[in-house]
């Protein structure tokens, strides 16, 4: 099936952008959200950033209109009926996207592929609650989307090599580096990317030294264009603990435990950038 209409769940930031990269690329993508005025905002949010593209004579005119023009809103999941492609980018919550799966099943055209943006929950799970489970996968993207150029394809248990096939293709269409990846908790950036997150809360919490010294220690240090505890801010505390605990629950090895210090801040609701106050304030 030629993939030429796509509908994204999750008008956030990164099912936003990957809306954007979609219409960029030519495809018509039906932009999904529980709420309109979510969509409004992340459409006045993409024509910012092509905005920017359009002063740097990146793009032209026509060519932002266009692109905004691809963009569909919606807020009914039956949308799906209208779509050769699905890909998921709510909540990193089973039970939302378990939920959100079993009605896609019912809605998508038969054979259409269904993709999870998920960024450590495991894909067989997702595909087991649907009656179409070779055409399930995921499809775990960057943040921020418009940016970074790696997608990890994760396939599940009974993932088909078609539909392999065909998100590889999908992928490169957008402008990513597709990456195959089997189905196992946190996949591979996340499985090596958390631990590294929670070890630095770990040097944190142990007094081994200040926030800021162990991200100089690790940029410096360690070449990394952003240290570990900044990067967790911008990803959201709450979301490295989420995807900790997927790791810790998944392996039951204490090597994936989250640190007590991680769970003490997002219980304070020191999410990192998004409240304003994380490793490091925002406030200001």
């Amino acid at each position: 099936m030629a993939i030429r209409k796509i509908m994204v769940i999750g008008a956030g930031q990164m099912g936003g952008g990957i809306a954007q990269v979609a219409a960029e690329a030519g495809l018509q993508v039906v932009l999904n959200d529980i709420d309109r005025a979510f969509i409004d905002k992340r459409m006045v949010f993409i024509a910012g950033l092509l905005d920017k593209k359009l002063s740097k004579g990146r793009i032209s005119a026509a060519d932002k209109e266009a692109i905004l023009a691809r963009l569909i809103p919606s807020t009914d999941l039956k949308d799906a009926a209208e779509v050769d492609f699905v890909v998921e980018a709510a909540s990193e919550n089973m039970t939302i996207k378990e939920n959100i799966f079993r009605t896609l099943d019912t809605v998508a055209k038969p054979g259409v592929i269904l993709a999870s943006n998920t960024s450590s929950l495991p894909i067989t799970q997702l595909a087991a609650t649907t009656t179409r489970p070779a055409q399930i996968i995921g499809m775990h993207f960057m943040n921020p989307v418009p940016v970074m150029k790696l997608v990890e394809v994760i396939r599940g248990i009974a993932t088909s090599d078609q539909t392999y096939a065909q998100v590889k293709a999908l992928a490169e269409k957008l402008g990513k580096v597709p990456v195959e990846v089997n189905d196992y908790p946190g996949f591979i950036a996340n499985r090596i990317l958390m631990p590294m997150i929670n070890e630095a809360v770990y040097c944190l919490y142990e007094g081994v030294a200040d926030a800021e010294a162990i991200d100089t220690v690790m940029q410096l240090g360690m070449a990394h264009p952003m240290g570990p505890l900044t990067l967790a801010d911008f990803i959201g505390l709450d979301t490295c603990l989420a995807i900790m605990e997927v790791l810790y629950a998944g392996f039951a090895d204490s090597k994936y435990r989250p640190c007590p210090l991680l769970r003490k801040m997002v219980s304070a609701g020191w999410l990192g950038k998004k409240s304003g106050k994380g490793f490091f304030d925002y406030r200001a």
